[in-house]
């Protein structure tokens, strides 16, 4: 039997699976990257260059190239002073773009979608008014909108988080006070020129003792060859014990003592920030299903600063999230430092995450994300400078084995990372250059974790349930805790299985019931208007292109499933698990019109994320 594929049951194999080829293996498993077997081919070939083309660089592709983005006309909006209805206070904007013709603004609109509207039937109110795709919930007959009796307006926000308009001026107008943020990159500044000037001090040290040594009359260790073997072995242990470079004292004084921390990071089940896919909505999922901890998606340091409302949103909690955390991306450590102020004194954090293991081209050729594991100078500062910022806002670094494949750093890392300050580090088991090929090398982790002193080690990669959570424990002892991304995306119970100690197999009914919550928490996070309604049904389909992947247990001829296993074709026990394992885009925009209603003219979809591949 081949590991990469999961066998199904023969009662539930389609007919045309019967042959041979019953499955794609999406990866390669040479071990070689594309990028070298590309460079092969080119240096193999017998063709001339003018044969093989002019010599440009070949056209970049994937699945984030010219994507189908619903975007909804500013001229098609709703003036906000008739939201409510006909008879409110007039428009006062001159030359405002948006509808005044009521009548006609509902006649484009289209059919409600549904009869019950989820943000009125939990708020008592639904701010869309007019504009909601299930107004007529909420509205009187003469088209006014309502709210219940009982709905409290000064009632606390369950959302927080985001910008607010006065932030925005003063981040544009640049008239944020970014002293503090300045003056702790220069003390990280000159705590790093002591440390390289210690460090250049102890490597001369070692040069002239060596030295002398070496210089040392062959005379003396000739008149008493016994006591000078065992001198040169005190010396030789005193040296080896001694710190040297980047190393920290044993001792546990000053910094590197052991204290309380300020958010116990062990024994914990982490969801990882997952762009895209890891929203609020999806997150109120995980936190459903036991998830511990949970963290934004990742949010680039340069557009916080500049007030982009986009990536504030990224920044936003539920209040259901307990222990919640941002993750930043930057290239630049006075930016990110400034970020990291600014979400410390505006936002409700509970810590900061910095990514320092981001494969995607656009970031890491700019020297964020993965490329910051090489330019330690520059990340020294940054952990240094944020890690500073706060005795109550802990900073935490994650990280990727390596750039390449063939030369992992983070072992060498992960030291010099607790030595900066950090609260804690998670290491995903692959380089960045395998992205989500290839099992992650949770033995490698293990070697990681063994590297710190007093900071937990949090690990990820290839956990979809609970034996395998078991198995990476046992392979690990040392890391504190687990974080998991594509499992939670795949099965998010992934979290409930690990605290319950055994597989969950949920029906296609209660998973067609989860993706209705989801799509309800959507409609209260993004609107509930035709923006708000597609906004969700985008990041349902995104979703789709991972939960397609689930395989339930009864199926398997050999459960558990495995992350990367393929599975050969098959049919569910009904017709909505049949859908639901399809990996056809447009079965998933069929499930979407079960939940949101039929898709706009000329809709089409095309997953974004190559990681939900096999």
């Amino acid at each position: 039997m081949e590991p990469w594929i999961c066998y199904i049951k023969p009662e539930y194999l389609l007919a045309e699976a019967n042959g041979a080829h019953n499955w794609e293996v999406n990866a390669s498993t040479d071990g070689e990257t594309n990028k070298r077997k590309h460079l092969e081919n080119e240096e193999t070939t017998n063709e001339p260059q003018s044969k093989r083309g002019s010599g440009k660089k070949e056209r970049k592709r994937g699945q984030n190239k010219n994507r189908p983005v619903f975007k909804d006309e500013r001229y098609s909006h709703l003036c906000h002073s008739l939201i409510d209805g006909a008879g409110g206070e007039p428009c006062s904007v001159p030359n405002c773009r948006y509808v005044h013709d009521l009548n006609a603004f509902i006649a484009a609109k289209g059919e409600d979608l549904g009869e019950q509207c989820y943000v009125y039937d939990t708020k008592g109110y639904c701010a869309r008014g007019i504009t909601c795709r299930f107004a007529k919930a909420h509205t009187d007959e003469n088209g006014r909108n309502m709210k219940r009796p009982n709905y409290d307006e000064k009632a606390a926000q369950t959302t927080y988080n985001g910008i607010n308009s006065e932030l925005q001026v003063r981040l544009r107008k640049h008239d944020y006070d970014f002293s503090r943020s300045k003056e702790l990159i220069k003390k990280a500044e000159k705590l790093r020129d002591e440390r390289k000037k210690d460090h250049q001090q102890q490597e001369e040290e070692v040069q002239d003792k060596d030295k002398e040594e070496q210089n040392s009359g062959k005379e003396r260790q000739q008149q008493d060859a016994a006591p000078i073997e065992n001198k040169e072995s005190t010396e030789n242990q005193s040296l080896a014990n001694k710190p040297i470079g980047s190393a920290i004292d044993e001792t546990t004084n000053g910094r590197d003592a052991q204290r309380k921390p300020v958010i116990d990071f062990r024994e914990k089940l982490l969801l990882s920030p997952l762009t895209t896919v890891g929203n609020l909505p999806f997150r109120r999922i995980c936190k459903e299903f036991g998830a511990d901890i949970t963290c934004g998606e990742m949010a680039c340091a340069v557009p916080l600063l500049k007030g982009l409302g986009q990536e504030w949103a990224l920044t936003k909690r539920h209040e259901s999230e307990n222990v919640f955390g941002v993750q930043l991306c930057g290239n630049n450590p006075n930016v990110i430092s400034q970020a990291a102020q600014v979400l410390h004194e505006t936002s409700r954090v509970d810590f900061i995450d910095l990514n320092i293991g981001c494969p995607i081209d656009l970031i890491y050729q700019q020297g964020g994300g993965s490329a910051l594991m090489h330019r330690t100078n520059i990340l020294e500062l940054t952990v240094r400078s944020c890690s500073a910022l706060s005795d109550r806002l802990p900073f935490t670094v994650k990280m990727r084995t390596g750039v390449y494949a063939d030369k992992s750093v983070a072992h060498e890392l992960l030291p010099l990372v607790e030595e900066w300050g950090a609260s804690a580090v998670t290491l995903h088991g692959r380089s960045r250059e395998q992205r989500y090929t290839r099992q992650a090398n949770w033995t490698y982790i293990e070697e990681c974790a063994k590297q710190a002193k007093h900071i937990p080690v949090i690990g990820n990669g290839d956990i979809l349930s609970y034996e395998d959570y078991v198995e990476r424990r046992a392979l690990a002892p040392h890391v504190s805790s687990v974080m998991i991304g594509r499992g939670a995306l795949i099965k998010p119970w992934i979290f409930q299985e690990i605290k319950e100690q055994k597989a969950c197999s949920p029906s296609s009914t209660q998973r067609f019931e989860m993706m209705r919550r989801y799509c309800n928490y959507g409609l209260e996070h993004w609107g509930s208007d035709t923006k708000g309604v597609e906004s969700t049904r985008r990041f349902l389909l995104e979703w789709q292109s991972f939960l397609y992947r689930y395989i339930p247990e009864e199926l398997q001829l050999s459960p558990p499933q495995k992350i990367n296993a393929r599975p050969q074709k098959y049919r569910g026990r009904d017709e909505m698990e049949t859908l639901m394992s399809s990996g056809n885009a447009s079965d998933w925009v069929r499930l979407s019109e079960m939940l949101l209603g039929p898709v706009p003219h000329g809709f089409s979809f095309v997953p974004k994320h190559k990681a939900n591949a096999f």
